[in-house]
């Protein structure tokens, strides 16, 4: 359990081929090891992906290997989380109601961590920041988002945890308070959402090569930990119908040689 949510474990959880097909993703983060992950298994599931980023340039080298990688072609929408307003993310519902006609799904992948510090050195404009981009953002952009979501019959939401065992510990500050409050927040938008179209999903990624491992774990060899495939492949999956069975659940990918759920 992480706070009221329950854990599910599944072998190698991916989308099947056409588990998306028409419909419509966006992925922030997108630029990021599990955001780029999670747009490309998308749109090879068939799914058209809103990409979202603050770095535009990475965001139109990613969107080459998305066109590539699925049917649909993607779109790209530039937006610094730390900086949104609920206006900001208002616009980013409004735009893609118009540019897309629709949308089915939503994977929170962006992520913000300075690196370890103890409390009384986090400067204040830091510790705001980390919190609007961990948790604040998550919870604007997911509220100006479900109108649209509610208008299809099976839309989903994916949020991306980390181990709390690890950052509930001395020195992870913002970042591991806004983790934690981040359970709280899908716990209660689960239970508000349970009886509508809209599913809650977490996904709690095990190590992997990420920008946000190197800095917290500096003197490991990131090389050797696996690329971020799996955790963005489980990240579609999460948006599929296959997954229904997992609505208010957090996937854990942490354990290894799992059996299949049942």
């Amino acid at each position: 359990m992480i706070g009221r949510l329950a854990l599910a474990r599944l072998a190698e959880p991916a989308p099947a081929a056409g588990a998306l097909d028409g419909r419509t993703v966006l992925v922030t983060g997108a630029a990021g090891g599990l955001g780029r992950a999670a747009a490309l298994a998308c749109a090879a599931a068939g799914a058209g992906v809103v990409l979202l980023g603050r770095k535009v340039r990475a965001l139109e080298t990613l969107y080459d290997e998305v066109a590539a990688a699925g049917p649909a072609p993607p779109a790209i929408y530039p937006l610094d989380l730390a900086g949104a307003t609920p206006a900001d993310f208002g616009q980013v519902a409004d735009t893609i109601e118009r540019e897309c006609g629709r949308l089915d799904g939503i994977v929170h992948a962006a992520a913000q961590f300075a690196g370890l510090q103890p409390v009384d050195q986090i400067k204040p404009e830091e510790w705001t920041r980390t919190q609007q981009v961990n948790l604040t953002a998550p919870f604007l952009l997911t509220q100006a988002c479900l109108p649209l979501l509610r208008l299809r019959e099976r839309a989903a939401v994916v949020f991306v945890f980390d181990d709390p065992a690890t950052v509930g510990k001395a020195f992870w500050g913002g970042y591991g308070v806004a983790k934690h409050a981040l359970a709280g927040l899908v716990s209660i938008l689960h239970e508000e959402t349970d009886s509508g179209p809209v599913r809650i999903h977490g996904l709690l990624p095990g190590p992997m090569r990420s920008a946000l491992r190197r800095t917290a774990w500096f003197g490991e060899d990131t090389l050797r930990l696996p690329a971020p495939d799996a955790a963005g492949a489980a990240a579609a999956f999460l948006l599929g119908d296959a997954a229904a069975g997992l609505r208010g659940a957090i996937l854990d990918l942490r354990a290894q040689n799992i059996p299949a759920a049942t």
